[in-house]
């Protein structure tokens, strides 16, 4: 069954409009009659039943559901910047294993280095990546991709959950032992190309994030949040 995103329906009736509308019109071709799921963004998921199509299509609401895709546990991703277009594959994956943000940080050994103005460009082109990631997989809700932070930025951001885990390539412990306990807000800070300097772990560690290992193979900068969310989400009986 096809599924969209709308506003909150007002009294039985759910509207979609701009590019939404054109697909379910003219690629869809559906007409009034037809079902569709629509979800509000907010987790809750409605059965509607078309009743008319146009620059807006209209529809009747049957049937309200709490939306049963979204995970029991809060991840925030903070990516050091990469460059080339790592980052677009990063924000696509963190979103269809669960993750309800991605922040990009700019820290030391970034290559990628771009200025206010194309970053303010990239971050619609990521906005746009997470929505039809969310759309793909059947989100309840839609993750943001939040404006891009300094290190000492990110780090006064830590406080403000249960756990803080630094992937950190020259050691740390297995994610297994540092999820022991149960975890609503998790952050998950994953490094670029060239990793964290020794003064960016050591301020991670006073900051009290928690340094955590993938193994003795070092993975590639794109690999290592698919694989440190998916291990999380596994941990936390979210797969």
């Amino acid at each position: 069954m096809p599924r969209f995103y709308c506003t909150r329906p007002v009294d039985g009736i759910a509207r979609i409009e701009g590019e939404d509308a054109r697909h379910i019109t003219k690629s869809l071709r559906m007409t009034p009659g037809e079902r569709m799921t629509v979800c509000d963004g907010a987790c809750h998921d409605y059965l509607c039943e078309i009743e008319s199509v146009g620059e807006t299509v209209v529809l009747k609401v049957l049937e309200q559901r709490d939306s049963e895709s979204e995970p029991t546990i809060d991840l925030h991703l903070y990516q050091a910047l990469p460059k080339g277009e790592k980052m677009e594959f990063i924000i696509q994956k963190a979103v269809e294993l669960g993750a309800v943000s991605v922040t990009p940080v700019l820290t030391s050994r970034c290559i990628s280095r771009p200025d206010f103005k194309s970053m303010e460009k990239k971050l619609l082109r990521y906005q746009k990546i997470a929505l039809e990631a969310a759309k793909q997989c059947g989100r309840g809700r839609i993750p943001q991709v939040r404006p891009l932070l300094s290190f000492d930025e990110m780090l006064l951001e830590q406080t403000r959950y249960d756990i803080s885990i630094m992937f950190y390539e020259c050691g740390g412990l297995p994610l297994q032992k540092l999820l022991m306990s149960q975890y609503r807000e998790i952050s998950l800070l994953v490094g670029s190309e060239g990793g964290f300097s020794e003064t960016e772990a050591m301020q991670a560690e006073a900051g009290g994030m928690r340094a955590a290992t993938l193994g003795k193979r070092i993975l590639r900068c794109e690999t290592a949040p698919v694989a440190g969310i998916s291990i999380i989400m596994n941990l936390t009986g979210n797969m």
